[in-house]
């Protein structure tokens, strides 16, 4: 299929998860409400209350580029995608679970539960020692809705469960800090069939749990193509893309797509959506220039591989943040965060004046 026949089918599925998002944009009194799970790509601060984590960006220079200036925990040198279309909606970026008090209200406007190193097993990430395994954020979601029960009232609490979207975008460290790890058990033990049963199997159940405990409007994000983020460039004899990696990834992507089509048949009032990122992605990296980037296959902090691949404090910055597509070797910059999120924004509020 070429390019543009997979942007037309990437835009027909997310113009599903359009008319359900407006629909309940319009119908509700009250803003939206949004809770996130995921892992560094949408986090913003949960590994930073986690003493242990050695997944942490809370020092220079990420941040640089954000809000003073200084670290947040976010995994740029700026903002997230998420933080980009909330302010689009007019809705401040949900605050990080583990900064709320229990008798916290900010639980009623949304909660971001995502966490660097996270995956959808839970030995993804383990040399991380410290983060929110995708069950593990459900874990505390679970804690959220026995907050708004003790508080409002148990119909009230799943009114407003039923009614909250939920976006949800893990399944990369699963490859990139487990699968894809020689020195791993999974990467020995699977083969990627087996892996890939074995993560499709898992996130079933999640989703599950998460239809259990009221989520009824559920995006999915898909991975994008991880064989050309630079972590996985440096281990190519010229800088190139890893094809089998990519094709690893559409693999996932396309059973992920499988999965939620058979929750939607068989769970009453399910309304999960799959939005394809890998195209929209890929075309970026591939053609920089089309967007205003010069460089998309190395990152604009200078890492070290070896020493994990994000921009430590005494690393070199590039002259132009904006010309990078990537800010360190796994993480797109602030101004490529931009770009995909008006994308996206697009494609789901087709007629939004934001």
């Amino acid at each position: 299929m070429n390019y543009k026949r997979r942007m037309a089918a990437a835009a027909a599925v997310m113009m599903v998860g359009a008319a359900m998002v407006m629909a309940l944009a319009a119908s509700a009194a009250a803003p939206l409400v949004t809770f996130v799970f995921g892992d560094s790509l949408t986090e913003v601060g949960n590994n930073n209350y986690l003493q242990l984590s050695l997944a942490k960006s809370d020092y220079p220079h990420y941040g640089i580029d954000f809000d003073a200036a200084k670290p947040t925990g976010r995994f740029t040198n700026g903002r997230t995608i998420g933080d980009i279309i909330s302010a689009k909606l007019g809705i401040p970026p949900p605050p990080p679970y583990l900064s709320l008090s229990p008798t916290d209200d900010a639980i009623f406007r949304g909660v971001n539960y995502a966490s660097g190193g996270a995956g959808i097993l839970n030995d993804t990430g383990l040399y991380f020692i410290e983060r929110l395994s995708l069950d593990d954020q459900i874990d505390k979601f679970e804690r959220t809705k026995l907050q708004m029960r003790a508080k409002i009232g148990d119909e009230a609490a799943n009114k407003l469960c039923n009614e909250a979207v939920y976006f949800i975008g893990i399944g990369s460290n699963d490859y990139v800090n487990n699968f894809l790890q020689p020195f791993l058990a999974d990467g020995q033990q699977f083969t990627h069939e087996e892996f890939l049963e074995l993560l499709v199997s898992t996130l079933a159940e999640q989703l599950m749990r998460l239809y259990q405990l009221g989520a009824r409007k559920m995006i999915f994000h898909g991975l994008g193509p991880l064989g050309c983020i630079p972590s996985q460039r440096m281990k190519s004899s010229h800088g190139q893309c890893l094809n089998q990696v990519n094709q690893w990834v559409q693999h996932f992507n396309d059973k992920v797509k499988q999965l939620i089509t058979t929750l939607n048949s068989h769970l009453p009032s399910s309304k999960m959506i799959f939005a394809d990122t890998y195209q929209p992605v890929l075309h970026l990296i591939d053609n920089p220039s089309t967007y205003g980037f010069k460089v998309s296959n190395t990152s604009c902090c200078k890492v070290e591989a070896k020493l994990g691949g994000l921009c430590l404090p005494n690393s070199k910055l590039c002259d132009n943040r904006n010309d990078y597509v990537f800010w360190d070797a796994f993480h797109p910059s602030d101004a490529a965060n931009v770009v995909l999120a008006n994308h996206f924004f697009n494609i789901m509020f087709p007629n939004s004046t934001h």
